[in-house]
């Protein structure tokens, strides 16, 4: 693929992020109920995919204890399902802690990129998930699914910049952190 249509794919993603966070945060309730509903989702299909693997199991013995394993992740699926609000509270403190971890590797990342146009966006961008990250962490259970999906919707907003003002990918951020 060439160099100009890797640039024009990303910022038509880049735009398209941007949206998607403005919508989030129009809606930061639905966007945090629906970021949950979505995890919880998954987590039932892994239940089901466990459940499969388990019946593919050599021995009764490890079957059984695959099959419970399976039985307790559809189990946690559907409680997040059921209950988004409990979950949020959960889920708002998992959120924190990967803002704050998002937040340091861009920071490190923006550290390798010198020189480069939209480094400052990638600045801006772990700090401000390292404040978000923070905040949350303040907040807790309190922050729930309304802090979710405004904080979801402020990352994207900002993702969106910083990728749109780098106009790469991230796979040119390696040719450009790899010095082989």
């Amino acid at each position: 693929m060439s160099e100009s249509a890797i640039k024009r794919r990303t910022k038509i993603l880049s735009i398209a992020t941007i949206i998607l966070g403005v919508l989030a945060m129009g809606t930061p309730y639905a966007a945090g109920e629906s970021m949950l509903m979505v995890i919880g989702i998954l987590i039932a299909i892994a239940g089901v995919v466990r459940m499969i693997w388990a019946l593919k199991s050599p021995t009764p013995g490890k079957g059984f204890s695959k099959v419970l394993l399976g039985v307790l992740t559809i189990f946690a699926g559907g409680a997040i399902m059921a209950h988004p609000l409990m979950a949020s509270g959960i889920l708002s403190i998992l959120l924190a802690g990967y803002l704050v971890f998002d937040g340091i590797v861009e920071v490190i990342v923006a550290l390798t990129l010198e020189g480069q146009p939209g480094r400052g966006w990638l600045f801006i961008s772990g700090f401000l998930s390292l404040g978000l990250g923070g905040l949350m962490f303040m907040q807790t259970p309190f922050s729930g699914v309304y802090a979710i999906g405004v904080l979801l919707g402020i990352k994207l907003i900002v993702v969106g910049i910083a990728s749109l003002s780098l106009g790469t990918t991230p796979l040119s951020y390696m040719k450009h952190t790899n010095p082989s």
